[in-house]
């Protein structure tokens, strides 16, 4: 199977297994997915899920985030891991939104990447998911499984973007990075793989995994 091929089945198996998908972080709008995004990093959407309704009823905008403090903020986003890092994050992201964006969340890499404690990831899964613009996060869930698919060779994430970018049709990009890490929490885990329950991997993943693996 050439990797034409491979793209085509990989495409074809996703949209199967999730053809309909919604971004597993809880938000209403631009502010607030950038804030869950920033809180997710080294953590779980699930975990995420639990901390931002109350961190949202006492601010879901930037005007109200910063009648808070920065300690105030990191107590109530403790569970999520990181606390001291993001909550400078998010009260001095939105300090700069208010002085700079009218409270607005700008539609621009560049502006997003050079918002405190918000990296290309971040940035990439905002433009994508709040703005529509075609990017394509990836997650460890997608570094992983693009090695394993023998589509990229792991050695980074901005290599392991580049490729995917380049191998992906464009028009699917924001659709299909969330199939992907959907795919690998079911089928392809870090931990507890099972190579017999992942079917992309036993089609067209490396070799030289399934022989280890098998």
């Amino acid at each position: 199977m050439n990797k034409p091929e491979k793209i085509k089945f990989i495409i074809k198996v996703l949209e199967d297994l999730f053809p309909k998908i919604e971004i597993p972080l809880d938000h209403k709008d631009p502010y607030t997915l950038l804030i869950a995004v920033l809180l997710s990093a080294q953590s779980t959407d699930a975990g995420v899920n639990k901390i931002t309704p109350i961190l949202f009823s006492k601010a879901d905008n930037p005007y109200d985030m910063v009648k808070l403090t920065v300690n105030q903020i990191r107590e109530i986003i403790k569970p999520v891991g990181l606390s001291p890092m993001k909550s400078k994050g998010i009260h001095g992201l939105s300090k700069i939104l208010i002085e700079k964006y009218d409270g607005k969340v700008p539609k621009s890499f560049e502006a997003l990447e050079s918002l405190p404690a918000v990296g290309h990831k971040t940035a990439s899964v905002v433009m994508s998911q709040a703005f529509g613009v075609d990017a394509f996060p990836v997650d460890t869930h997608i570094h992983r499984l693009m090695y394993r698919w023998g589509l990229s060779n792991g050695k980074s994430v901005k290599k392991t973007e580049e490729d995917a970018k380049r191998l992906f049709p464009k028009n699917l990009w924001n659709k299909l990075h969330i199939q992907i890490i959907l795919y690998g929490r079911k089928f392809s885990p870090a931990r507890g793989w099972k190579i017999k329950d992942d079917i992309i991997m036993l089609k067209v993943g490396r070799k030289s995994i399934i022989k280890k693996m098998i």
